[in-house]
């Protein structure tokens, strides 16, 4: 799985002019599952992103967690973060999972997050999405289940 976490004031999504998920404070997660992935990786992965400590404590050092804010996390499906345009102009998505597996991985990420006891609120699964967010810091890290970064 790839995620690209965004620290937000605010956010939400919207889809055929209605709005989806809409949080306040907390993080922004577009989550993509590759074709090698399995239920593992999702538990795995929203373990991590629940705990990573991005938020500022109380001497400005990033220290806390979203969980530790009492955030929430909008997570948006967003399967082109497996475009690979190496030596490329089209992007080829190849390593992302087939929707069928990427729905499934995507809708367990999403129950693996509020196990872990925080407010989720989602996009819809191959559907087009506007989404809008006020980015705090700004602050974007990038995860990877593979490590490849």
């Amino acid at each position: 799985m790839r995620a690209v976490l965004q620290r937000v004031t605010r956010a939400r999504v919207i889809v055929d002019g209605n709005v989806s998920g809409e949080i306040g404070p907390g993080l922004v997660v577009l989550i993509a599952v590759g074709r090698d992935d399995v239920a593992m990786t999702a538990a795995s992965m929203a373990e991590k992103i629940v705990n990573l400590r991005i938020f500022s404590d109380e001497q400005g050092k990033m220290n806390r967690s979203v969980l530790d804010i009492g955030g929430g996390i909008l997570a948006v499906s967003q399967f082109t973060l497996y475009g690979d345009a190496r030596g490329q102009r089209r992007p080829s998505f190849i390593q992302a999972a087939s929707p069928e597996l990427g729905k499934t991985l995507y809708q367990e990420f999403v129950v693996a997050l509020r196990a872990q006891g925080v407010r989720v609120e989602t996009g819809v699964f191959q559907a087009h999405m506007s989404l809008e967010l006020a980015n705090d810091g700004p602050v974007t890290i990038l995860l990877d289940s593979d490590k490849a970064f």
